[in-house]
């Protein structure tokens, strides 16, 4: 018999009628915009929602692109004002419908497959979501010698100029929106985010110029300019390059990386998660490359070093979220009305592809089959190297995991399928006193903290026999769970949290070489970030301000009267109760971007190699002494 639950008459009174409340479509987005574009955020990192919002729009007018209509897009972001502008040059919005086109739900001209076809946007959401989300929101249709210009307050409308004529002008549509501060807080935008964001568009989508703040941006090559301009190691041979029907990728084998990593798309969506087409290329690949060297590597060996770009076109592709950075479509297109699929299998198409084309490249071009067939091999001699301390390593480390006093683990993590998934954190500190003031003011739920000996080893120059045998290294890499690659990842923000002085930042170096040399796509796909933590504490009686800066220090004496102020010299010197200001909702994070022309190999061997006299000219050339005679590198 089943146990009877104890009633709460309470709550049993208060559930009646007007308990049944109807949301109309733009207060439903704004109550839950996490349904609609992920974590709200404040711009710090690269899926916080106000690049979503860019997204959304921007992949409208990329469907008009690659429908044939309009070869430019111009974006606008005025950092100062926060405002984002959007223009395109294709068809326009029908004028009759642009008022609904932009502000309710499940009206759109994307479930029309003849008029879009393998289009990102499906569901008619993307820009009512914006509409929504927005203080101020406008969007001008210009058509055939007419226009029309809507504007919005929260997703109300507040202004419609109706159908008017229009001398000269080309078609198009023009969106302009500034995202609501009472949602996303005093949010920024990054301008590098934006700018990898365009130049990804150009990519996928050769014949397309974009202009972002007035600059042109154009890709000749496709992927093989994203590759190129992306690879932090150098290539071991000349990329190899595949295009048919709607697949295309470009790859190549890099030295010092210990895993496999991706630059994957759908219909010109940045895949960030991967899904069933980037595992399709994975299992095609080792597949094709084992049945052509005719030795039995395991798909890891095989795989460990490849760097690749791929982008794949479907129609209806169905994926894991709106914000669509999973694809979850196992066909290329989607299931028939009956629920039969006469489509291809995703898996089969790519194979089929792989075995034609990669295959007959490798016969015909010994000289990349040579380094690629050397590259596996030393890969299986690592493996070989590493096979027996790894499996001591790992055993080791599941058993410290357990009673690591190290790590403080949270509830929630980034490889589930929780609602905060996006929110799951892990700081990683110097010493038991600074991580002592986070782990008491934490969020439990969603934020781990590890807790570092001291400086951790100086990765530069050693092999993964050597992180394995060190038991900080794999205990760190077994709590983010890397060791196989960033798909299980544990964490979505892996935050270095040390003091604001010479120390700290050495700890910050050694731990992002230690990334940079065995997992770089931990900060290639932007889930690495530097804690910013207050320097003083200006306060008296009525007012408590905290300040990051000499600026922010100098306004706040200004504003407030009989000052007292405290100069935080390390984290350990923050209580528990303050800490919980610097890190929940006002957090801020500096995120560790690798900009396109960045050498991993050269500037880890300048800085954290052996002692050069490069580098002590450098030093001395670039040394300040500041007033307070303490020694700064501009």
């Amino acid at each position: 018999m089943q146990d009877e639950l104890p009633l709460n008459e309470t709550a049993y009174d208060d559930y009646k009628e007007d308990s049944i409340v109807h949301l109309e479509d733009m207060e439903h987005i704004r109550r839950r915009p996490g349904m609609y574009i992920g974590k709200l955020g404040d711009g710090s990192s690269h899926d916080d929602g106000i690049y979503v919002l860019i997204k959304e729009v921007i992949d409208n007018a990329i469907d008009e692109f690659t429908s044939g209509y309009g070869k430019r897009i111009d974006v606008q972001v005025n950092f100062a004002e926060r405002q984002v502008s959007v223009r395109d040059y294709g068809r326009g919005i029908p004028l009759g419908k642009l008022v609904e086109a932009v502000s309710k739900l499940n009206t759109g001209a994307k479930y029309d497959s003849k008029v879009f076809q393998k289009s990102v946007g499906l569901n008619g959401v993307g820009t009512k979501a914006v509409n929504a989300l927005s203080s101020r929101f406008c969007v001008e249709a210009f058509r055939d010698g007419k226009h029309r210009r809507a504007e919005f307050c929260e997703g109300k409308l507040t202004f419609d100029s109706g159908i008017e004529e229009l001398n000269g002008g080309e078609n198009g549509t023009l969106v302009e929106f500034i995202p609501d501060g009472k949602l996303f807080g005093n949010f920024h935008f990054i301008g590098e985010y934006v700018e990898n964001r365009v130049w990804n568009y150009c990519y996928l989508n050769r014949g397309l110029t974009m202009y972002y703040n007035g600059k042109r941006y154009v890709s000749k090559n496709g992927l093989l300019d994203l590759l190129e301009n992306n690879l932090q190691n150098t290539p071991l041979y000349t990329p190899i390059y595949i295009k048919e029907g709607d697949f295309e990728a470009a790859f190549t084998h890099v030295d010092g990386q210990s895993n496999d990593s991706y630059y994957s798309f759908v219909n010109g969506q940045h895949t960030t998660e991967g899904g069933t087409h980037q595992s399709a290329f994975r299992e095609a690949y080792a597949r094709v490359v084992k049945d052509f060297i005719k030795k039995d590597y395991s798909p890891e060996v095989i795989r460990q070093g490849l760097v690749c770009t791929l982008c794949v076109r479907i129609q209806e592709p169905v994926f894991e979220a709106q914000t669509k950075t999973k694809l979850g479509s196992t066909h290329l297109a989607p299931n028939n009305v009956d629920g039969s699929n006469d489509s291809p299998l995703l898996k089969t198409y790519v194979l089929d592809i792989l075995k034609r084309h990669l295959d007959n490249y490798l016969h015909m071009h010994s000289e990349v089959a040579d380094a690629m067939l050397q590259k596996i091999a030393q890969n299986e001699k690592e493996r070989k190297d590493i096979a027996g301390i790894k499996k001591v390593a790992r055993e080791a480390g599941k058993k410290a995991s357990l009673n690591n006093r190290k790590l403080r683990d949270c509830h929630v993590h980034y490889n589930s399928n929780h609602s905060r998934r996006l929110e799951s954190t892990i700081f990683i500190t110097e010493g038991d006193s600074a991580s002592g003031s986070i782990t008491k003011s934490r969020d439990v739920d969603t934020q781990a903290v590890f807790s570092l000996r001291g400086k951790p080893k100086n990765t530069y120059s050693i092999s993964k026999v050597d992180v394995y045998k060190n038991e900080e290294l794999n205990l760190l890499h077994n709590a983010l769970n890397i060791d196989d690659g960033i798909e299980n990842l544990r964490y979505n923000n892996v935050v270095i949290a040390t003091d604001a002085d010479v120390d700290g930042m050495h700890i910050r170096l050694l731990l992002l070489t230690f990334f940079l040399r065995f997992y770089p796509e931990l900060i290639q796909t932007g889930h690495v970030y530097i804690l910013q933590t207050p320097l003083f504490r200006v306060r008296n009686k009525q007012k408590t301000q905290y300040c990051y800066t000499d600026e922010e220090r100098v306004k706040a004496l200004k504003e407030t009267k009989n000052a007292e102020i405290t100069r935080f010299k390390g984290l350990g010197e923050i209580s528990p109760d303050e800490f919980k200001n610097f890190i929940g909702k006002d957090m801020r994070l500096d995120p560790v971007i690798l900009h396109k022309d960045f050498n991993t190999q050269n500037v880890l061997s300048f800085y954290m190699g052996e002692n050069t006299m490069e580098r002590r000219e450098f030093i001395m050339q670039n040394l300040k002494i500041e007033d307070d005679e303490s020694i700064v590198v501009a």
